[in-house]
């Protein structure tokens, strides 16, 4: 079973039946139909053209649905539209997608929130931990999400920023989580950049490049976390780091700094650094106070707090990082991080084992154990 094919599909299985008349929440919910079908036939029957028969399976699914239905859809005429078996004609709806779960009725954080749903292939836990919320809130907020649109037609696309945050929170998902959709948002993003001129999107698309130039020395080959500094730089994408940081400059030119150029700014000056202790930390503080006042985000300030430990020193950063919230998700592994910098090895090793039992993925959990285990073993010898 092709897990990635059937996720590529997706999209364009979507935005079939939405142009054939489903409303959203109804074509949703028989392309996920659709996918457990093929789950479960394809490995002992696959199918000679995958997309078309995604698309006979899903429509037949909405049509089922509509019929028992009937007296809130009113769609009996779509009875005798249902398409034929064969080859469907190659498209990407994908970016259209985006726009249209934007819809001008959703509010940005309901419309985020359904896009990440439907279209970016993410559970409800994964978007609930983007918004630092709990799973059974951002559930509700997708179910309202869906209501609201159940019975109006997805011809109003919404606005750039929107689809902007929800790119980037796909991206994010796709870095660090346990979806690869990394390269996806790249792609979407780099489309979207280049059919409007709009600094955000290309700030967008600098900030995507310039971490994932970073990713193949992100793990070890035991799969473990290598924090940055560790990273061998030898093994990161020199032309996707060009590539971003010409993009970013052209961005930043045309004098309307927002959240991602920011951000796109400080990946810029790690990817700048010949090695870490080389990192231009007093400039990085500068950008996440530009970022600071341009989001007032709690995580900005805990990633702030990290640079001013590196720039001024670590009591420096963990007077910024007292002022926080305790419960930000990795504020007790900066915590950690910022103690072992000043010296305190047995605060350092009990907070490193606290943020490992806290951790959201299994990588994250293993690095942060070794962590405690390292010091620990340092200070029984």
């Amino acid at each position: 079973m092709n897990e990635v094919l059937l996720r590529s599909l997706t999209p364009s299985v979507l935005g079939i039946l939405v142009r054939r008349g489903a409303d959203f929440a109804a074509a949703e919910d028989a392309v996920q139909d659709a996918l457990v079908e093929a789950v479960r036939v394809w490995p002992d029957d696959p199918p000679r053209d995958a997309k078309g028969w995604l698309v006979t399976v899903a429509w037949r699914r909405f049509l089922d649905a509509t019929r028992t239905e009937i007296a809130r859809r009113r769609r009996e005429d779509l009875v005798e539209e249902e398409p034929a078996p064969g080859p469907v004609a190659a498209s990407d709806d994908t970016l259209q997608l985006y726009f249209l779960c934007a819809h001008p009725k959703l509010p940005p954080s309901s419309a985020v929130a359904l896009t990440l749903r439907a279209v970016g292939g993410l559970t409800t836990r994964q978007i609930a931990r983007a918004y630092l919320v709990p799973e059974a809130t951002m559930a509700q907020r997708i179910s309202r999400a869906k209501r609201s649109v159940s019975d109006v037609r997805f011809d109003q696309p919404g606005d750039v920023a929107t689809v902007l945050r929800v790119l980037y929170l796909v991206f994010n998902e796709g870095y660090s989580g346990d979806v690869d959709l990394a390269a996806e948002a790249i792609r979407l993003t780099r489309q979207l950049a280049a059919a409007i001129d709009h600094p955000e999107a290309a700030g967008l698309l600098a900030l995507m490049l310039l971490h994932h130039a970073r990713r193949a020395a992100r793990t070890a080959p035991d799969g473990s976390l290598v924090p940055l500094a560790e990273q061998d730089r030898a093994r990161w994408d020199t032309s996707a780091i060009a590539e971003g940081v010409t993009i970013l400059q052209v961005a930043l030119a045309q004098d309307r700094l927002a959240e991602f150029q920011a951000q796109a700014a400080i990946a810029a000056l790690h990817a700048d650094a010949p090695a870490a202790e080389e990192t231009d930390w007093v400039q990085i503080v500068e950008w996440y106070d530009e970022l600071v006042g341009l989001t007032d985000s709690p995580i900005v300030r805990l990633n702030r707090a990290v640079a001013v430990g590196e720039a001024d020193g670590p009591r420096a950063g963990l007077a910024a990082l007292a002022v926080l919230d305790g419960s930000l998700p990795r504020y007790t592994a900066v915590a950690a991080y910022l103690h072992e910098r000043d010296g305190d090895l047995r605060t350092a090793a009990r907070l490193y084992a606290e943020a490992a039992r806290k951790a959201s993925n299994l990588a994250e959990r293993d690095h942060l154990t070794r962590q405690a285990a390292r010091l620990n073993a340092g200070r029984s010898r």
